[in-house]
């Protein structure tokens, strides 16, 4: 028997009291004492999420959603001995789960982490826990740390630029290191010898054990420790990497023994982490549970068929494109890249959003700056890739530096139309559709689901299960009838039996004309970043190597480990609302197969569809190695320095 029935008599109510969620006055309010602050010590913010204390009804609810919704995961099976070199993230996901059904928590905040660290644990940026109640806070150290190569020998340092970087924080977050008489400043470029007792990166790799999830190989996270550019929002900013800005507030302070820039003595210092607040305003405990904890009118899918349902919303529908993108919390508070390391070159035509091109000097290089697959608008990134193409090309560009540094996905189907328009249609042959056949988990109440979308005709504007979301691996449309389920098939994976969809491939608005031939000459293109390239930019890259051999060279990380140029390509993620969506359009809410709804503020996506690699048709891309053609350190020049790092490449 599940370990997640006893909920059931109490699910038919889904109602929590507000005063089974909130603290009993027990003197001060922490919560009170940090209101109305963008930062504070930790421990203050600590303390205020520690003051709601654990309820037995949100955990068997919340439990019960994630036990139903990992029925749909599609890598379940793989953890129980995950295949090489991603072993380290072997997991066996039941029984995490029955371990933290019996687990003793005396607060709300500690069973949260709990299930929050088991999911990043998985590194996969589509399957992740996601409280909202106690996400809000983020831990910022005053020193954000990078590697780059000084004299051949790649090292650990304190950003040289900390003090531009970090003086965008603001005076309520400098001004505290002032009262406390720790001077940040003079950090800034100290080469570090030793991050709380070890060697620089042997924390990073701690780090990325514990802390970073998101990337499927543990030397794209040891590279997500340290700080690097970004684009964010349409501007250039500094991610301020794992190490300086952890997600929860559990650390008072980070021990750094350092040579300052201008000593030559080596020293330890103490150096605090302040928690910055990045929610909604509040008063008290009991507010600050109402707006971050308390459920939302969006945390819980709808049925679709009901107009009235749908336009309340802030999600519209139809058709919100198939989405496969990370969560990185690094994105909480924006920090922008300091002026000094800004590309100087003037923007191309088609750079207005989430793209950025430029001619090199050189006069025949040209720059796609890809930042994201999410634009604002869906449809204007395909003219920007066009009209981006034809002003680099009559600028007298013949080779191309594509940079997707930090590029967390986005709207699969974009990907595949950078893909196609780089490779030019001749180039995909007989598999003329420019994305990957994937597929389905064929689990019980997902099959249900196909079969009640097919009997009550839903379309795409409906949901994802619907046929006529999908082509046939022809590269020709299914119809609204053709249940893909019915054809599941099944294969053994680690003592398991795995059930999944027939095949099948993703039907894409594309609204731009494929060129025939590629623009550029396919050995003159070259493929850079920092390997945290994930979801949608992971399938692009990998379309871009395994079809086309394109060169991929990848900077920073540590020299001693592998890395992949990609993070984790998992294929479509849904989020909880998605799913429950899906189930209640399907009119299968009352299934006993089916989750209830979340009674509280959170998200558990999943990774939904797994796209299969064409150098072994057998095995996903997500455990496909595959390393960058080149790899090198960053250095005093480049790291942080997107134009140097085009120049150099």
């Amino acid at each position: 028997m599940s370990p997640f029935t006893r909920l059931a008599a109490f699910v038919a109510a889904r109602i929590v009291p507000l005063t089974l969620a909130v603290p009993a006055s027990q003197g001060a309010d922490p919560c009170a004492k940090i209101a109305g602050k963008s930062f504070m010590p930790p421990l203050d913010a600590l303390a205020c999420m520690k003051s709601f204390p654990f309820n037995e009804t949100l955990r068997q609810n919340v439990l019960t959603v994630v036990s139903r919704v990992f029925d749909f995961y599609t890598f379940e099976d793989y953890y129980l001995n995950s295949p090489a070199p991603f072993q380290d993230s072997t997991t066996d996901i039941r029984a995490e789960l029955a371990r933290i059904n019996r687990t003793h928590y005396e607060t709300d905040f500690d069973f949260h982490k709990d299930l929050y660290d088991f999911t990043n644990r998985l590194n996969d940026g589509h399957t992740r826990w996601f409280p909202d109640c106690h996400t809000q806070f983020q831990n910022i150290l005053p020193a954000p740390i990078v590697t780059f190569s000084e004299n051949d020998v790649q090292s650990v340092f304190v950003a040289p630029d900390a003090i531009e970087y970090i003086s965008q924080l603001g005076a309520e977050y400098t001004s505290y290191f002032d009262s406390i008489h720790f001077d940040w400043r003079r950090l800034a470029g100290a080469r570090v010898l030793a991050i709380n007792g070890v060697a620089p990166f042997a924390y990073a790799e701690q780090i990325a054990r514990t802390q970073s999830g998101n990337f499927i190989d543990l030397g794209v996270r040891v590279n997500s420790a340290f700080s690097t550019y970004r684009l964010l929002n349409q501007v250039y900013a500094q991610r301020i990497g794992d190490i300086s800005g952890p997600q929860f507030p559990t650390q008072t302070s980070l021990t750094l023994t350092l040579v300052p820039v201008s000593s030559a003595e080596a020293e330890t210092v103490d150096v605090p982490y302040l928690a910055n607040y990045a929610g909604q305003p509040f008063t008290d405990a009991a507010h600050f549970w109402t707006i971050n904890c308390a459920v939302k009118p969006d945390t819980n899918g709808v049925d679709f068929k009901n107009a009235n349902a749908r336009s309340k919303l802030s999600v519209k529908r139809p058709k919100k494109p198939a989405r496969a993108v990370i969560v990185d919390i690094a994105t909480k508070i924006s920090i922008w890249l300091p002026s000094h390391f800004q590309p100087t070159l003037p923007l191309l035509n088609g750079s207005d959003d989430v793209m950025k091109s430029y001619m090199l000097p050189d006069r025949k290089t040209g720059v796609m700056f890809v930042g994201s697959f999410e634009p604002a608008d869906f449809d204007q990134f395909q003219f920007d890739v066009q009209t981006t193409v034809a002003s680099l090309k009559e600028a007298g560009a013949t080779q191309l530096v594509v940079d997707v540094t930090n590029n967390g996905g986005g709207y699969i189907c974009l990907g595949q139309l950078l893909h196609g328009y780089l490779a030019g249609t001749k180039s995909l042959g007989n598999f003329t559709n420019p994305g990957f056949e994937s597929t389905a988990r064929a689990n019980p109440l997902a099959r249900k689901i196909v079969a009640a979308d097919v009997a009550l005709g839903l379309t795409f504007g409906d949901g994802f299960y619907p046929p006529d979301n999908w082509a046939h691996v022809n590269n020709t449309e299914l119809a609204v009838t053709d249940n893909y389920m019915l054809a599941a098939t099944s294969r053994q994976i680690n003592g398991q039996t795995y059930v999944e969809s027939r095949r099948f491939q993703d039907l894409c608005p594309i609204h731009v004309d494929l060129p025939e031939d590629p623009p550029f000459d396919p050995s003159k293109i070259v493929i850079v970043g920092n390997g945290n390239c994930a979801s949608t930019c992971a399938m692009f890259t990998t379309l871009m190597h395994e079809r086309h051999n394109t060169t991929i060279a990848i900077f920073g990380g540590n020299p001693d480990l592998p890395m992949q140029f990609k993070g984790m390509a998992g294929n479509q993620v849904l989020e909880w609302a998605d799913i429950d969506s899906e189930i209640k359009t399907a009119n299968l809410k009352d299934d006993p197969l089916a989750p209830p709804d979340l009674l509280i503020s959170g998200d558990f996506r999943h990774n939904w569809r797994t796209a299969y690699s064409f150098f072994d048709e057998n095995t996903p891309i997500e455990y496909k190695s595959e390393l960058p053609t080149y790899r090198f350190p960053y250095t005093a020049d480049t790291y942080n320095n997107p134009q140097a790092i085009w120049a150099f490449a």
